[in-house]
């Protein structure tokens, strides 16, 4: 679908625009759909205020449970409760759940096919102060791969609290990907979210380029098209938040349309929503096609936009990465 919102053509691009944690957004909806659902249920490993459930736990204390230091217990927990008919949010930083805890994952949810909802915090390199052994990178790529388990990246805290309302609904293991750092909201309350339905958030009459992102990189992708677009260059930007189901037909679509992509996660190459995009036009459509995301590499101590920058993760670098592969598009053209 495409989004047809002003705020992408004007105070998108503005110092005005807001910022705030996906965390948040997902905190808030959290504690509505509490109010609204008396079977949601709500676990952490002793972490309720870094993934923003504090705020549940202090209205529902009886539909709270922290574990402690527990993953691999929170994640059989989740799922016998599921399994009597509770709607489970187990809540960690993403390094410890689905990090490390994925074989319970994978053999008390995943196998059994219950709906628990796996909500991973602090992703990407947005756990900036706790360094390498907090920041996860490889998430998305472990958990695409469990059958059963759907795969949700929301790109700003409008659209986590939408994820939240919608993930409650698939009755599927469901891991929901957040962010701790700020970040611009590029959406609104009225824009849609549908699982497994990729947005087209910007599109120029005549797209050179597809650019598909999650998370993060959706903004960073905005930004890029629309410099872009002033040096000639016209672009599709569609928000993939959701990796798993994958809206295959908007991703091949875009591949006829544009002729080539570029992906941008912040993420590692191997493994995520890039290589989930390859898969699906290796096997329908191939065109020339660029991967950003982090090659190869842990994370570390810095401030968040140092990181970013020294991962190539920015507009600017999308910008590079659209220009090789054009030369690319133009050569396979020659052939």
């Amino acid at each position: 679908m495409i989004i047809k919102d002003q705020r992408l053509t004007s105070k998108i691009f503005t110092p005005e625009i807001q910022s705030k944690s996906i965390r948040d957004g997902f905190g808030e909806a959290l504690l509505e759909l509490g109010r609204n659902n008396s079977n949601v249920v709500v676990l952490t490993a002793d972490l309720k205020d870094s993934t923003r459930v504090k705020a549940f736990a202090d209205e529902f204390p009886e539909r709270f449970f922290d574990v402690g230091v527990a993953e691999q217990g929170m994640a059989t927990v989740a799922s016998g409760l599921a399994s009597y008919g509770k709607l489970v949010f187990a809540t960690s930083f993403a390094v410890f759940s689905p990090g490390r805890n994925w074989e319970q994952i994978r053999t008390t949810i995943a196998i059994n096919n219950v709906p628990v909802k796996i909500v991973g915090t602090h992703t990407g390199f947005s756990a900036v102060l706790d360094g390498t052994t907090h920041q996860a990178l490889e998430d998305i790529a472990i958990m695409r791969v469990l059958p059963n388990m759907e795969v949700v990246v929301p790109g700003d805290f409008e659209e986590a609290k939408k994820a939240v309302v919608e993930i409650a609904k698939n009755q599927k293991p469901t891991y929901l990907r957040l962010l701790r750092e700020e970040t611009p909201i590029f959406t609104t309350p009225n824009t849609p979210f549908k699982l497994g339905k990729s947005n087209t958030l910007w599109a120029d009459n005549n797209p050179q380029v597809a650019i598909i992102a999650c998370g993060s990189m959706v903004y960073q992708s905005l930004l890029a098209a629309r410099a872009l677009g002033e040096r000639g260059i016209e672009c599709l930007v569609i928000n993939n938040h959701t990796i798993k189901p994958m809206d295959t037909r908007t991703i091949i679509n875009a591949a006829k349309i544009a002729g080539c992509v570029v992906t941008v996660e912040e993420h590692q190459v191997s493994g995520g929503m890039g290589s989930a995009v390859a898969e699906v036009l290796a096997q329908n459509f191939p065109v020339p096609m660029e991967i950003i995301g982090v090659k190869d590499s842990f994370g570390e101590s810095g401030k968040y936009e140092e990181l970013l920058e020294k991962h190539g993760l920015t507009s600017e670098n999308i910008i590079k990465t659209v220009k090789e592969v054009l030369e690319r598009k133009t050569s396979t053209e020659q052939i």
